[in-house]
C-alpha cells in the first residue's frame, strides 16, 4: 500500500485540519464580497433599477458557464499532471497569482450611469472566474487526498466554518465602500487570495503521486466526466446539492435588491435604533447574522454527522432555509430579518458543512478525486447559469406586472417561493442516496 491509500492516511491534528482548508476561506471572502456587495452594487450603479436583475443574472450566468467547465478540467489536470512543486499546489499558486490581476480590473472597470461599461466589467469578471477555478478545481481534492475517511466529517466542518468565516469577512466589505471606496474593498480581496495561497502552500503536506496514476488522456478525460453519473448515489447527491445551491443562490443573489427594495431605509433594529442607511450597509449587517447562526452549526453538524449520518442534517437544513423564504415573504421587518438570517445560517452553516463529506463519500475512484469533485462542483455552479438569470428576469418582469396591478414586491414574492421549491426537492431526493446513511 502507498501514503496514498486512505488506510494508512496518517491522523491530521487540528491546527492541519485548519491549514488545510485556509484556502476556503479566502476564496469564499473574495466570492462573498463580489458576489452579494460589489457586484450587484455596481451594476445597479451602471444600469439602474428597471434591468439590475436580469443583467445580474446574466453576469453571474456567464461567469459560472467558466467556472463548470474549468473546475473539471483543472481537477483532472491536476490528477493526471505532476508540476514541479507538488500535484495541487501549483495549480493554486498559478490561479491564485491570475485571480489577484483579474480583480485589479473590476475594481476600475464598471462606471456609473454608463450601462455600456458592464460588457468589459463582465470579461474581466469571467477571467477572475477562470483563474478561481484554476486553483480552486485541484484544491478541492485536497480533503479526499489527505484525510481517512473516519476524519472527513470533522474536516469538512473545518472546510465549512473557513467557507462561513471567509462569507462573514466578505460580507463586511460593505462597510468599507464608504471610507475607503470600490477600489480599495477589492484590493483587500487581492491580500486575502494571495494570503490563502501561501498558507497553502507552506503549511499543507501533499502525498507523493501514486505511481500506479496513469498519465492524462484527453479522450479518457473526456469520457471520465459523465463516469461518475453511471453511480446512482453520487448522481443523486450532485442533484440534490445542484437544487439547494439553486435556492441559495436565488436567495443570495438578490437579497441587497430585496433590502433596498421591500424594507427600505432606514433600516432600523429593535432595541438598537437606525444601524444603517443603505443597501449595501444593511446587507453587511445582515449577512453576519446569517454567518452567525453558521458558525454555530459548521463543525457541530459535520460531527454530528459522522455519529447519526449525514442524512438528517440535510433534512433539518433544507427545512430551517425553506422557512426562511416563506417569512421573508410574508414580513417585511428589518429586526425580524436579521433574526431569520441566523435561522437561514443555521440550515446554510449546517448543510456546507455535511454535504461536503456526503460527496467524498461517494467518490466513485481514488485515481481520479479531483476530476470527480470537479465534476461535483458543477453543482455549485450550475445554479448561477440556471438559478440567478431566471430568478433576475423572474424579478425584473414581475416587479413591473406587481406595480401594474398594484401588488407591491410581487417579483421577490415569486422568487423566495422558486427558492421554496429547490430547497423542498433538494431534501427530499436525499433519501434516494444509499450508500450513506
Amino acid at each position: 500500500m502507498t501514503a496514498h491509500e486512505p488506510g494508512v492516511r496518517p491522523h491530521l491534528s487540528t491546527f492541519r485540519q485548519l491549514l488545510l482548508s485556509f484556502f476556503w476561506f479566502s476564496t469564499n471572502m473574495m466570492w462573498s464580497a463580489i458576489l452579494i456587495i460589489t457586484m450587484p452594487s455596481q451594476i445597479k450603479a451602471a444600469v439602474g433599477d428597471t434591468s439590475k436583475g436580469s443583467v445580474l443574472g446574466l453576469a453571474l450566468g456567464a461567469g459560472a458557464i467558466i467556472s463548470m467547465v474549468a473546475a473539471p478540467v483543472f481537477g483532472g489536470l491536476s490528477d493526471r499532471i505532476r508540476l514541479p512543486g507538488g500535484r495541487r499546489k501549483p495549480w493554486i499558486l498559478i490561479g491564485s497569482v491570475g485571480n489577484a490581476a483579474g480583480l485589479v480590473g473590476l475594481a476600475y472597470l464598471i462606471r456609473p450611469g454608463q450601462p455600456e461599461s458592464v460588457l468589459g466589467w463582465t470579461a474581466v469578471f469571467l477571467f477572475v472566474e477562470l483563474f478561481n477555478n484554476v486553483a480552486t478545481g485541484p484544491y478541492s481534492a485536497l480533503i479526499p487526498d489527505l484525510v481517512s475517511p473516519e476524519q472527513r466529517g470533522s474536516a469538512s466542518g473545518w472546510l465549512g466554518l473557513m467557507t462561513m468565516l471567509g462569507t462573514f469577512v466578505g460580507g463586511l466589505m460593505g462597510f468599507l465602500i464608504g471610507p475607503i471606496g470600490m477600489p480599495g474593498v477589492y484590493f483587500i480581496m487581492i491580500g486575502v487570495i494571495l494570503l490563502g495561497a501561501v498558507v497553502t502552500l507552506f503549511g499543507v503536506k501533499e502525498y507523493d503521486l501514486p505511481s500506479s496514476t496513469p498519465p492524462f488522456d484527453v479522450g479518457k478525460f473526456v469520457r471520465g466526466l459523465y463516469d461518475p453519473f453511471l453511480h446512482s448515489d453520487f448522481t443523486w447527491v450532485f442533484l440534490t446539492r445542484l437544487l439547494v445551491t439553486m435556492g441559495i443562490f436565488t436567495v443570495q443573489e438578490f437579497i441587497q435588491y430585496y433590502l433596498g427594495d421591500v424594507i427600505g431605509s432606514p433600516y432600523i433594529l429593535d432595541g438598537l435604533g437606525k444601524v444603517a442607511s443603505t443597501a449595501e450597509t444593511a446587507t453587511s449587517f445582515f449577512l453576519p447574522m446569517v454567518l452567525l447562526g453558521a458558525i454555530i452549526t459548521t463543525l457541530l453538524a459535520g460531527v454530528l454527522s459522522d455519529r447519526y449520518g449525514r442524512k438528517l442534517m440535510v433534512y433539518l437544513s433544507g427545512a430551517l432555509m425553506g422557512t426562511v423564504c416563506l417569512v421573508f415573504i410574508l414580513f417585511h421587518s428589518f429586526t425580524l430579518a436579521v433574526l431569520m438570517g441566523v435561522v437561514f445560517g443555521l440550515g446554510y452553516g449546517a448543510y456546507e458543512s455535511v454535504d461536503w463529506a456526503l460527496a467524498s463519500d461517494v467518490l466513485p475512484s481514488m485515481d481520479d478525486y479531483a476530476k470527480d469533485m470537479g465534476v461535483w462542483h458543477v453543482a455549485l455552479v450550475l445554479p448561477q447559469v440556471i438559478a440567478t438569470p431566471v430568478a433576475g428576469f423572474l424579478l425584473d418582469n414581475f416587479q413591473q406586472v406587481g406595480k401594474a396591478q398594484h401588488i407591491p414586491n410581487l417579483g421577490y414574492t415569486v422568487i423566495f417561493l422558486l427558492a421554496v421549491i429547490y430547497f423542498v426537492l433538494g431534501t427530499v431526493f436525499v433519501k434516494q442516496i444509499k450508500k450513506v446513511r
